[in-house]
């Protein structure tokens, strides 16, 4: 179990996650585990986790270091999301060659759950967005996949987000 500032153990294959805190652990691994993307399929933009120092750092992090890396976004419910403030959409407006968000296409049948993914290889997973119990996954890449092709399929189908899309008109 842990508590304030105490980091999650995610090191072997599987972790049970039951808290914010081991949920903001996770995807900070997860995150730092991305060489060359992340993949992020969220209801609201989770200020709770992607508005969060550590996070925001990781993210940056990868897309200083290699000109090729990217963050790609879906948004399940961009109502839900209050732009205003929100560090996370600031800085994809800052980078906008790196990091590209989308809102899911009503035609996209509804998904309540929410994942981060690094690369092909590591996953953040939770069946209810509203909920913090979930797993982090960072070795088994039959599962990553998984939910990495249903993200593709989604993004497909999604369009770009229009707030992000109006700062370039």
């Amino acid at each position: 179990m842990t508590g304030p500032g105490k980091k999650l153990n995610v090191t072997g294959s599987r972790t049970i996650l039951t808290t914010l805190d081991e949920v903001r652990s996770a995807s900070v691994a997860v995150a730092s585990q991305a060489q060359r993307m992340l993949t992020i399929f969220t209801q609201d933009l989770e200020p709770l986790l992607y508005d969060q120092n550590s996070f925001l750092d990781a993210a940056k992090r990868l897309v200083l270091a290699r000109s090729y890396a990217k963050v790609r976004v879906v948004i399940a419910d961009p109502s839900r999301t209050i732009w205003d403030g929100n560090k996370f959409f600031g800085m994809a407006r800052r980078l906008t060659g790196c990091i590209e968000m989308r809102n899911i296409h009503k035609s996209v049948a509804p998904n309540p759950s929410a994942f981060l993914i690094a690369d092909d290889r590591a996953l953040l997973y939770r069946l209810q967005a509203s909920r913090w119990e979930g797993i982090a996954e960072m070795v088994d890449q039959a599962v990553v996949r998984k939910y990495l092709g249903y993200f593709d399929e989604v993004w497909r189908a999604s369009e770009p987000e229009s707030g992000l899309r109006q700062m370039h008109l």
